[in-house]
């Protein structure tokens, strides 16, 4: 199993920027595909963006693209959020999660991930 540490979490202006970090521990991240979720009050959970196992691939949810990166730092099994052009309706807790590299199946959808961080918050203040 690996365990999940999701940082970065914070309060940032419209149109700042934050780094989200997803630190595993327990088995090398490098078994999974990893990927961001955030949830806001009264809302669905829903997809951010993944990175595949490999860090060749990534994905990203349709409000996000173009404004947020996915990325992999294998050396150091940590999985980074960079978050650009920040809107208030950015604002959740951001959840890392991960799946096996061989789920390679609806990649967008939170049930087919297995192991979730604690996740953090994000408050963008118009």
């Amino acid at each position: 199993q690996v365990q999940l540490a999701d940082s970065g979490g914070g309060l940032v202006q419209a149109g700042g920027s934050l780094r989200l970090s997803c630190a595993a521990s327990g088995r090398t991240f490098s078994d999974y595909i990893v990927g961001w979720f955030r949830q806001a009050p009264g809302k669905e959970r829903e997809f951010v963006a993944a990175i595949s196992w490999s860090g060749g691939s990534s994905y990203y949810g349709d409000s996000v693209k173009g404004r947020f990166t996915i990325s992999r730092d294998v050396a150091k099994d940590t999985v980074y959020l960079q978050m650009n052009s920040l809107k208030p309706e950015d604002t959740a807790v951001y959840y890392c999660a991960a799946k096996s590299r061989w789920n390679t199946a609806a990649i967008s959808a939170k049930s087919h991930y297995n192991y979730w961080g604690q996740g953090t918050q994000v408050t963008v203040s118009s």
